[in-house]
């Protein structure tokens, strides 16, 4: 990463700040002066600003409870966003892993971690999501044996993975789908003669959403959490 990057990263100062620093004379890359901003750097490099070791903090995991009305984007000019709803202080280089529409309420991903983030969302790595899906119309054991067989959505070339469903009444379901098309629930519902009239994420691989978590609210993942994406 940059210089710059990695000093505003291990400390409090911004990028404009850490520029500023580097080219004051403050930093030294493996014990000799630099001052230019650009320069890549890699974790094992002995990185100092007026004397002190700079070390990047550990990675971070969080589960977020989105509200609906909340965007799934680090930043927006116009509409509120899921990292708007976290401690600024608590924001530095999260991203989201797993989107959800404006509309849909339920567990979010955030963490600093590039990697983990593309196990959570890669269709490679088969880490399921669960929605409860509040429906227009009762659903039919024809749509189930559908949506459990893999449909055919507009404008795809491919049907679906089978998904798993589970009845909780007449017009809620619990939706299991092990991949991410755009708005997929949402289509899914519409290829069997139905529509959505409510959606909640409730899990993402072995990650549930914590039932304690009001919306807006969020919590550090535990160490099992975290892991069991692999």
């Amino acid at each position: 990463m940059r210089l710059d990057y990695f000093i505003a990263n291990a400390t409090k100062l911004s990028r404009k700040d850490a520029k500023r620093a580097i080219g004051k004379g403050q930093v030294e890359l493996n014990d000799q002066p630099c001052r230019k901003a650009s320069v890549q750097v890699e974790v094992k490099d002995r990185i100092t600003l007026d004397g002190v070791v700079l070390s990047l903090p550990g990675e971070r995991y969080l589960m977020l409870f989105k509200p609906a009305g909340v965007i799934s984007a680090t930043t927006d000019s116009q509409q509120p966003t899921a990292i708007d709803l976290l401690p600024v202080e608590s924001r530095r280089g999260l991203h989201i892993a797993g989107r959800l529409d404006r509309d849909t309420t339920g567990l979010l991903l955030l963490t600093t971690d590039g990697q983990w983030s593309h196990r959570v969302t890669s269709p490679r790595a088969d880490c399921h999501k669960v929605y409860r899906v509040g429906l227009g119309e009762p659903i039919t054991e024809t749509a189930i044996e559908m949506l459990e067989a893999g449909v055919q959505l507009r404008d795809e070339s491919s049907t679906t993975r089978p998904a798993g469903v589970r009845v909780v009444a007449d017009q809620l379901i619990e939706l299991t789908i092990g991949e991410g098309r755009y708005h997929q629930v949402k289509r899914m519902l519409a290829a069997v003669g139905n529509h959505v009239v409510s959606l909640h994420r409730i899990q993402i691989g072995e990650i549930k959403l914590d039932t304690s978590l009001a919306p807006g609210e969020f919590r550090e993942l535990t160490p099992e959490e975290r892991n069991s994406v692999s």
